[in-house]
């Protein structure tokens, strides 16, 4: 009995160093040399593989970035420009600076604004009410508050508002990877400019209904009419399907719009608050 374990033990062992030996000589025979710039820009980058870059994780940005050997529509919005100074030392490329950018909620019907015609007891998952109906209130287009795009953001930069019933988004805590506008079916929310000293103009509707419609649906959605576009001295607004769009590269943030907007639909935010002029008749 003695002998023939001895046996069984010694056969398993020569076995399993047999098999080591051809996997080593594979392994070496196979294995691909990769560029150490790869770890060297992978250790700079903020390891939050959250797939804001556009590629699957740190490491595949990485590896993009020393294989194309320059960083054309390569970013990092978690690190930013800091990280992306580092990434373009280490590849010795220039690094054009990109404007910080924030998500901003393109909504503001809260539950003061919008009706609500019916209540909804199904999962709390925007995705899975837009593929059952329209939503709990008359306006098809809207924030469905589910709070998916909570759920999708690593940072803790955007909270379901319980008293409006929408999403709000903490601008020093985001990062502007996108998680939340991927996550959001409506489409409501988007990647802007944050602005200097974090100023922004935007439309908060994105309802495409006619204006009457529009309105009925939602106290302050944008009815299409026109006057911010033709108030516009810079060219920044133009509507198309009953919609107006406020294009953050080309706005000169004057305000004129936000002051003409009929609805209130056009907001202007972390600006200081207009004093009232006084009649001194």
């Amino acid at each position: 009995m003695t002998a023939a374990f001895l046996y069984t033990i010694l056969v398993l062992g020569g076995l399993g160093l047999v098999l080591a030996i051809v996997l080593f000589v594979v392994a070496n025979k196979f294995k691909v040399e990769e560029d150490p710039r790869i770890d060297i820009i992978e250790s700079v980058m903020p390891g939050a593989n959250c797939g804001g870059c556009g590629f699957a994780g740190c490491r595949a940005f990485a590896e993009a970035c020393v294989k194309s050997g320059n960083l054309d529509g390569k970013f990092c919005p978690v690190g930013g420009n800091a990280v992306m100074s580092k990434v373009a030392s280490n590849l010795g490329v220039v690094l054009q600076e990109k404007a910080p950018m924030v998500a901003v909620v393109r909504c503001h019907g809260t539950c003061d604004n919008r009706p609500t015609t019916n209540i909804y007891n199904g999962s709390p998952s925007c995705r899975i009410i837009s593929s059952l109906y329209s939503g709990e209130t008359g306006c098809k287009w809207g924030c469905l508050g589910g709070g998916d795009c909570e759920r999708a953001c690593k940072f803790g930069a955007i909270k379901i508002n319980k008293r409006s019933g929408l999403p709000e988004v903490d601008q020093d805590k985001c990062t502007a990877c996108g998680a939340c506008v991927k996550a959001c079916p409506k489409s409501v929310i988007e990647l802007r400019n944050k602005g200097p000293k974090n100023r922004r103009v935007f439309v908060s509707c994105v309802n495409q209904e006619k204006g009457a419609t529009a309105r009925k649906a939602c106290a302050v959605a944008c009815i299409g009419c026109r006057k911010c576009e033709k108030v516009c001295p810079f060219g920044a607004i133009t509507v198309q399907n009953n919609l107006s769009y406020i294009d953050f590269n080309k706005c000169r943030l004057c305000r004129k719009c936000v002051d003409e907007c009929p609805t209130n639909a056009i907001w202007a935010v972390n600006f200081p608050v207009k004093v009232p002029q006084q009649n001194n008749e």
